[in-house]
């Protein structure tokens, strides 16, 4: 039966990728199709799709620094936010006889939490975790998981026990286990330790002690985000957090079948998802984020939480709330998932479209993080600093340019200017970014960016304020070498291949040392560059 669901799966999400939408729509299609038809949900989806839930969440951990999140833009825009939410329920039930605190907190968790889930795996897609409108997001919704917990707490009324309080003592063991990563070697025995870290010590660990798993996956996450193999361990973990994911997003539409009577209770939800989208926005506005990075965080929190589902169950098994006030969240988050997928994915294209409207609310005093960058008397930028933007840097200033690099991984950026390099904090992807640079004295760029969407959005808005000089871009497979062209870039090069350039190179230069007759070196595969560089 599982083989079922699994078809089923994959099929409908490659209807949606054909479609032009992400595939997870087709799963939570496939959820709702499967269940109204009456075929039985399978007892291993629900493990499955915890266990999905958990690896997520614990490669989110592994790319944020608590620091960057412990601010009070984060803390105070997801206190503010659920406090609006309250209000709203109690106004709400103020008429209904026995509206009492754990009902209140119930119906506002469903109406003031996001999914930490969706957010999270569309962040990680678009490589946008690290950057600043990306951590402000993952920080609310971790504010928001807590704020779970805690009404989970009082809905069931269980007390916190001494057991709760061994969390504390999670940063001794940080030692021994940045040790075990360091023995796990490259192969299965780190994808074996990053399961265990994550299913067994910070998920089924936590829920032991009598909290979230989702929120321990997490916490160990971030507790080897330092590590030089965190990055490694992220990308072994990917196919199998990304085939258990699927059952979460079918589970979704496993909740109950919707009636006439409950699709009605939905809309009241549905309805209320741009306030509270505006309502972010507004208040990341008031702490002096900037026009985009309110924009782009409250779209991506523009969701209904799979906690608050959680909190709702809690809330029906309690005897707190009708029964189909839980298949009525189960559709709102559904359809949220629906709206949310396709607008993140183009998010950046919807902004550069509102731009200047939404520039009108800005405050006069910007943020730190949002504040212009100068690249000094730079004649070359790398955009992304990571090994190949790093090669590139080398290999510039050998030569003697004056050369900077940017990056939206504060990690990177600190990596890199204590060995000497001069590389700052910028998010390449931010269509504002290129038009607050002086590009004066710029004479090339090169964009090593791991996301093809990400070098398409920059040249075409390098091209767009004018600038003149080379652009070169890599790129990894050929599909996406013409967008890239199309979007202003001169140069484009693969670097696997010319990784085997390379070392081609260099092998028929050892076969002759001392200046001797050496064989000609074959040209890189490359477009034709349009300007030349002094």
């Amino acid at each position: 039966m599982l083989a079922v669901w699994i078809a089923a799966a994959f099929a409908l999400g490659l209807l949606a990728r054909q479609l032009g939408l992400p595939p997870l729509i087709g799963f939570l299609t496939a959820g709702f199709l499967l269940n109204a038809s009456g075929i039985e949900r399978v007892p291993a989806l629900t493990e499955v799709a915890h266990l999905g839930v958990l690896l997520l969440l614990f490669s989110v951990g592994l790319k944020l620094r608590l620091r960057n999140l412990i601010r009070p833009e984060v803390w105070g825009v997801a206190l503010l936010q659920f406090g609006v939410a309250l209000v709203v329920a109690f106004l709400a039930l103020r008429g209904a006889a026995g509206a009492s605190l754990p009902l209140i907190l119930v119906v506002a968790s469903a109406l003031s939490f996001s999914s930490t889930v969706l957010a999270a795996k569309v962040l990680e897609e678009r490589r946008e975790i690290r950057a600043f409108h990306g951590r402000v997001a993952i920080g609310i919704l971790i504010v928001q998981d807590l704020i779970a917990v805690a009404i989970l707490g009082v809905n069931d009324g269980r007390a916190v026990t001494w057991l709760t309080a061994l969390v504390l003592l999670l940063p001794l063991a940080q030692p021994l286990i940045r040790k075990l990563l360091d023995l796990a070697g490259h192969g299965e025995l780190l994808v074996l330790l990053g399961s265990v870290l994550a299913l067994g010590i910070g998920g089924y660990g936590f829920e032991a002690i009598g909290l979230s798993g989702e929120l321990g996956a997490l916490l160990i996450g971030m507790l080897l985000a330092t590590h030089p193999k965190a990055v490694e361990l992220s990308d072994s973990l990917w196919g199998l957090k990304e085939f258990f994911l699927v059952g979460f997003f079918l589970s979704i539409g496993l909740t109950g079948l919707p009636t006439w009577h409950t699709m009605e209770l939905a809309v009241v939800p549905i309805a209320l998802l741009p306030l509270k989208v505006l309502l972010y926005f507004l208040l990341l506005l008031g702490f002096g984020l900037s026009a985009r990075t309110g924009f782009l965080a409250g779209l991506g929190l523009a969701t209904y939480s799979e906690f608050g589902l959680i909190v709702m169950a809690a809330g029906v098994e309690g005897g707190l709330v009708p029964a189909e006030w839980l298949v009525a969240t189960a559709i709102a988050v559904a359809v949220s998932f629906a709206i949310a997928a396709p607008l993140s994915r183009y998010s950046h294209d919807i902004f550069t479209a509102l731009e200047r409207f939404l520039r009108f609310f800005e405050r006069d005093r910007r943020h730190p993080d949002d504040e212009p960058i100068s690249l000094g008397r730079a004649e070359i930028v790398i955009a992304g600093m990571g090994r190949v933007g790093t090669g590139a840097y080398n290999h510039a200033r050998e030569l003697g340019r004056k050369v900077v690099g940017l990056d939206s991984d504060l990690g990177k950026v600190e990596k890199h200017l204590s060995e000497g390099r001069r590389v700052v904090y910028a998010d390449a992807e931010d269509p504002s970014l290129w038009h607050r640079l002086n590009l004066d004295q710029v004479r090339v760029i090169m964009l090593a960016l791991p996301d093809a969407e990400a070098k398409v959005l920059a040249s075409e808005q390098l091209r767009r304020r004018g600038f003149r000089g080379l652009i070169s871009a890599t790129y990894v497979w050929p599909e996406e070498q013409a967008p890239i062209l199309a979007a202003g870039a001169d140069i484009t090069y693969n670097y696997f291949a010319e990784a085997g350039v390379g070392l081609a190179a260099d092998t028929f230069e050892a076969l002759a040392p001392g200046g001797e007759s050496r064989p000609n070196r074959q040209p890189r595969p490359a477009t034709p560059a349009k300007p030349t560089i002094p």
